[in-house]
């Protein structure tokens, strides 16, 4: 059974920077058609943060272009979230999700706070 844990949240001041990861265990990560990120916000559905295709085209929700990044290291089999210039909305839990033709599994989330 693919395992997806993610890593890297924290609290944070804003402004600040956090880099999110996702380990892929128990499968490939090259086997992935695509892998994304999802937060869920308080008080908010579950949204998409960012995508990435096996090919590597990424696509971001449009408040989130250009802060946060995308990638992913297959060798390591690791999906990364670069996040810059944080702030206080984007505080959440953040999920790591995989598709691999019409398979799925969701990781069990990090939180991010960001507060001063």
């Amino acid at each position: 059974q693919v395992q997806l844990v993610e890593s890297g949240g924290g609290l944070v001041e804003p402004g600040e920077s956090l880099r999110l990861s996702c380990a892929v265990l128990a499968g490939k990560i090259s086997a992935m058609t695509r892998m994304s990120w999802y937060r869920q916000i308080p008080d908010k559905r579950r949204e998409l943060v960012a995508t990435i295709t096996s090919g590597g085209d990424t696509d971001y929700a449009d408040s989130l272009k250009g802060r946060f990044t995308i990638s992913r290291d297959n060798a390591k089999g690791i999906l990364l979230l670069e996040m810059n210039n944080l702030k206080p909305e984007d505080t959440g839990v953040y999920y790591c999700n995989a598709l691999a033709g019409d398979l799925g599994w969701w990781g069990q989330g990090t939180q991010v706070t960001v507060s001063s």
